[in-house]
């Protein structure tokens, strides 16, 4: 029915089986449906168009339903918008919606309107509140009563004496039979920027029994200031007042887009900018004392590549959501005997770019990565202290690298434009930590100084932002373009990164020593974007796959401090653009991906300084956009070639032979990931874990893509 986005829903129950509820869209209609739910598990549910209200040139962004006191079949319908205005709409449950009044005291757009259940009122009566919250900053709270029927319908009903609650009365409605009062309950002013939602306590059964309902008197607002606020009438005064305020002021990051109670009341959960959850608990037993919990966390915007640590005990994701990420399973003494969960243990890059790429640095010594994004920078960055104890927690004690008195660095603080992370050293937190509390936060603007600590639990959203940020240790110019690839040997000696490129000169291939971070090689071959690198598992060659539907292969020798490097081979491989592309872990074997759907099988001919097809796959019936070779069995050359594509779907091959001529290679499907484990949109990289501590029998394979999602597969091999 609705000709643009739909923008708002409401519903409401009117019987076991029959609901209404109201739609809005930013074409400046809304409309009234009828749902009739099926009691039977052999109905079907049927849905039908009671009514369209037009709402005039500005649309409507809030709405909400209710049941009005004294007639039940008499329905009433709030809106709110772009108007600055709340109107009242009045029908029954068939429709015949038909404008009441309206209410105009916010100075700005409404964002979110909630009716309550009825209350009991001073005289015995029935009425229903409803509150209001704008971009105005304010909170206003509605009570709708019915009209006493002692007052004559022509003069005005005024209460004798005024006081600070005494309300103000606003208009007149008629509906059915019954006429009713609007007044202004309450006018809330605590929050510092727009508030963009507002809902009443959740209905709770009476102590009797478990059929009647009640309304707690209470309400949960949440604001772009980055804060929540639980506001409640006073006992003695009936004053309304903020009674809890959860969440950090803070201008320096984007807000709460919306709050919500759980069904009992004891828990609120805030969603912010990118769909991030900030959970609070009631653990207060006498006297309420609202706790930050651990909730799901991940990108929001799609995953451009990730890459496992040296040790296997964490996986690390880029996202074009600016953020770098590290997921890591939890474990603890309860969780032993099961799969320990996994979480989001830190955030150690937050960008003003989108990321593209990322390499984690191997070899020994302390955990180092490389990101590239768009701009022309590649960024090495490296574990500070309190990550380093906080993983040694998660894996309980069996971290990777245990010598941690080398490092100084205990964390880092975010750069006011969000571009490089400062390092924060250990002789220095004590005084961050002292500065912060010493000041008034007499403004909202600045960042704030990170304090990293040692975590022994999963970290909440808050601390995942600004304290688990790694130190930016070098910048690496040289590139003309945005960042597109990135490569580490297995050694750890060297790096290669690529850009976005339409020529030969910009479509280089950069190699940096680790280290001393200079450059010591630039490799031309290709004429567009590099669009994947990997050296051999000997790190003998480097593998570099194009735009350009070409390949090129380069014999990399290492002499002590020198590098030298030679063009083996440059190859037109396929006939569309070639995505991927992996090594063969046992032999100088590799596959290459391609958008003409094929992958294909190449072997390094040592005789004669070549490359050479030995095979080729059926074709798939989408690109083949990622692929990830694992072996199995070094005397048959077995292995296991994962294989993502364009449509989100992952599939196994078992790959074998091809070392010589008495040994075909031999390639055949052996699983096929169910669409519902897989991702929806295309998988842009995949990665078996490098340590699976000797048992080839389970393994992990890690998988990011377009769909925003990280995904960990856990693989038998039998």
């Amino acid at each position: 029915m609705h000709k643009k986005g739909v923008t708002c829903l409401t519903g409401l129950l009117l019987s076991e089986n029959l609901g209404i509820f109201a739609s809005t869209s930013s074409d400046s209609t809304i409309i009234l449906w009828e749902i009739v739910i099926p009691i039977d598990i052999n109905d079907e549910c049927k849905v039908s168009c009671l009514e369209s209200l037009p709402v005039g040139l500005k649309p409507v962004v809030a709405l909400s339903l209710a049941e009005l006191p004294g007639e039940k079949e008499n329905l009433v319908l709030a809106t709110g918008g772009l108007d600055n205005k709340i109107h009242l709409y009045c029908g029954v449950s068939k429709g015949k919606f038909v404008h009441a009044c309206e209410l105009k005291t916010h100075t700005d757009w409404i964002r979110s309107l909630d009716f309550s259940l009825p209350v009991c009122l001073d005289g015995g009566q029935n009425g229903i509140f409803l509150v209001s919250s704008s971009q105005d900053k304010t909170i206003r709270i509605w009570k709708l009563a019915l009209r006493s029927s002692s007052t004559y319908p022509d003069l005005p009903y005024r209460k004798e004496d005024i006081g600070l609650t005494s309300f103000i009365e606003g208009p007149l409605f008629v509906a059915g039979h019954m006429s009713y009062q609007v007044s202004l309950e309450s006018l809330l002013v605590g929050h510092e920027d727009w508030v963009y939602s507002v809902k009443w306590h959740p209905p709770l059964f009476t102590h009797s029994n478990e059929v009647e309902f009640h309304q707690p008197l209470s309400l949960l607002s949440a604001s772009m200031d980055k804060t929540m606020m639980i506001w409640r009438p006073e006992k003695t005064t009936g004053i309304w007042v903020n009674m809890v305020t959860v969440g950090e002021l803070s201008h320096s990051a984007l807000g709460f887009y919306g709050g919500h109670w759980a069904p009992d009341g004891a828990s609120i959960l805030a969603h912010g900018y990118g769909g991030s959850f900030h959970f609070w608990k009631n653990v207060g037993l006498d006297s309420e004392n609202w706790k930050p919990c651990k909730v799901p966390s991940g990108h929001f915007a799609p995953v451009c590549d990730v890459a496992w640590s040296i040790s296997g005990d964490y996986i690390l994701s880029v996202s074009h959501d600016q953020t770098a990420r590290i997921f890591s399973p939890w474990r603890d003494e309860v969780c032993l005997a099961t799969r320990a969960p996994w979480h989001e243990i830190a955030r150690p890059q937050v960008h003003g770019h989108d990321i593209n790429c990322v390499a984690m640095i191997k070899g020994t010594g302390n955990y180092k990565f490389v990101s590239g994004a768009e701009e022309k920078v590649v960024r090495v960055f490296e574990a500070p202290l309190s990550f380093l104890k906080t993983l040694s927690h998660a894996v309980l004690h069996k971290s990777g690298f245990d010598d941690l008195h080398d490092v100084q660095i205990l964390g880092a603080n975010m750069s006011a434009l969000g571009l490089s992370q400062k390092p924060i050293y250990v002789h220095a937190s004590s005084e961050v930590s002292h500065r912060v509390k010493d000041e008034v936060l007499d403004s909202l603007e600045i960042i704030p100084d990170a304090m990293p600590v040692v975590l022994n639990q999963p970290p909440v959203e808050d601390q995942l932002v600004w304290h688990t940020l790694w130190p930016e240790s070098h910048k690496l110019y040289g590139h003309g373009n945005e960042l597109f690839s990135l490569c580490c040997d297995h050694e750890g000696k060297l790096v290669a990164s690529s850009c976005k490129a339409q020529s030969v000169a910009v479509a280089e291939i950069w190699l940096w020593e680790v280290g001393s971070w200079k450059v010591v090689g630039r490799l031309q071959s290709h004429s567009l974007t590099v669009t994947k690198l990997e050296f051999s598992h000997d790190d003998n060659f480097l593998l570099a796959v194009s735009r350009d539907r070409q390949f090129s292969v380069f014999a990399i020798k290492k002499y002590g401090d020198e590098v030298s490097h030679q063009l083996i081979t440059k190859q037109e491989a396929h006939k569309r653009i070639i995505w991927t592309c992996s090594w063969n872990p046992f032999c100088h074997q590799f596959a290459t991906g391609s958008r003409d759907k094929t992958i294909k099988i190449w072997a390094v001919d040592h005789s004669t300084s070549s490359v050479k097809q030995i095979s080729s796959f059926p074709a798939f019936k989408d690109s083949v956009t990622a692929l990830s070779w694992l072996g199995l069995d070094r005397s048959s050359n077995t292995g296991i070639l994962a294989v993502g594509m364009d449509d989100g779907l992952i599939e196994l091959w078992t790959v074998s032979g091809g070392i010589n001529l008495s040994s075909p290679f031999i390639a055949s499907v052996s699983f096929r990931f169910d669409p519902y484990l897989s991702h929806v949109s295309t998988v842009h990289r995949l990665a078996w874990s490098s340590n699976n501590a000797g048992d080839w029998k389970t393994v992990k394979l890690a998988s990011c893509g377009g769909d925003n999602c990280v995904r960990v597969f856990e693989v038998r091999v039998s």
